[in-house]
């Protein structure tokens, strides 16, 4: 069987491959990687997998499609022969940790290797399951260590100023207002920027606790502030647009749906005439909801809840902002501190 042959490249997901193998006809799996039909076959059906069990979303399904497609392709060059998954069960931890130093040579920070190397050693228990073969010795590699970094949510001050400057952002009228809407509606419901946008005209009104569905089609209940539901009013009396069920409730100027990218640019546009830093984006709302409702006396599960994250550990990151943020204040009240 003819080895694969590949080349690497920083600006896509990194590998291009092709094997010259008669008896072993290739499939394409994606644009960057042509991978024998039993090595597509099983990549395949463990993504489904992960989607379907594990209530992976589509944006999850679709990196872990590329940490794959990155190791086979190494693995195929690495060894000199086609990944198939027979021979995946000889695999080592020299072969994870060449993989691993493949990738911090190309620019992979640690927590971005973390998440690859996790993502290759689910797929190899998976298959070993399945296969019949021991898999420990890659079980058992590591990834990189790594600090995880704390969310920068803004100040009360700052975010009350923020959405006051949005508000003022546009000289067309109801575009103002529909990013005041958008942006009030994430700070104070803690909402991401996705889940505001994907809103249809059938939502609204909106009732007293709004059903989102968030990441991994997981759903969640949350309150709207008054403050938003008179935003949004103000949006939609505004709006040329009709207001119709299966179209968006928050529109574009050509009627579309309005994209992300235009509702961060508003916010650029507001932090820029602020003095506000570059950290101050559409997501850095949600963290000041949650970190402002914490400091409030929330507490973590009822966050969690309202976030609609999936594990206490992830919502717990919010506890460390909060210290840290009394721990600046004490320092300069007691700059010997």
């Amino acid at each position: 069987m003819a080895p694969i042959s590949c080349a690497s490249s920083r600006r896509s997901s990194g590998w291009s491959c092709s094997t010259g193998s008669a008896n072993e006809r290739a499939v394409t799996f994606g644009p960057e990687l042509a991978l024998a039909p039993a090595m597509s076959e099983a990549l395949k059906r463990w993504l489904d997998s992960e989607r379907s069990t594990r209530d992976r979303s589509d944006h999850t399904i679709t990196a872990y499609q590329g940490d794959l497609l990155a190791f086979l392709a190494f693995i195929g060059q690495h060894r000199g022969e086609p990944a198939l998954p027979g021979n995946l069960a000889d695999l080592d931890q020299t072969d994870m940790r060449a993989f691993a130093a493949s990738e911090r040579a190309r620019g992979f920070g640690a927590r971005s290797l973390a998440r690859r190397l996790s993502a290759v050693r689910s797929f190899i228990r998976w298959l070993s399951d399945r296969e019949g073969f021991e898999a420990s010795k890659v079980l058992n590699s590591r990834g990189p260590r790594y600090t995880r970094s704390l969310p920068r949510p803004l100040a009360p001050a700052q975010a009350r100023n923020l959405l006051d400057m949005a508000a003022e952002g546009h000289e067309t009228p109801w575009v103002a207002a529909r990013d005041l809407a958008v942006l009030t509606l994430l700070y104070g419901s803690g909402l991401r920027i996705s889940e505001a946008l994907n809103l249809n005209g059938r939502d609204w009104p909106f009732p007293e606790a709004l059903l989102i569905r968030g990441k991994g089609g997981r759903e969640r209940q949350v309150p709207v502030l008054p403050v938003a539901r008179r935003a949004i009013e103000d949006y939609l009396a505004l709006c040329p647009w009709p207001r119709l069920a299966d179209e968006a409730l928050f529109r574009g100027v050509r009627g579309g749906r309005v994209g992300a990218n235009i509702i961060a640019s508003a916010m650029r546009l507001a932090r820029e005439r602020l003095g506000l830093p570059q950290t101050a984006t559409p997501h850095a709302l949600r963290h000041s909801f949650a970190t402002h409702l914490l400091a409030a006396g929330g507490d973590l599960r009822t966050i969690q809840e309202l976030l609609g994250h999936a594990s206490l550990s992830t919502t717990q990151v919010y506890t460390g902002v909060d210290d840290a943020h009394l721990l600046a204040v004490y320092r300069a009240a007691h700059p010997r501190a």
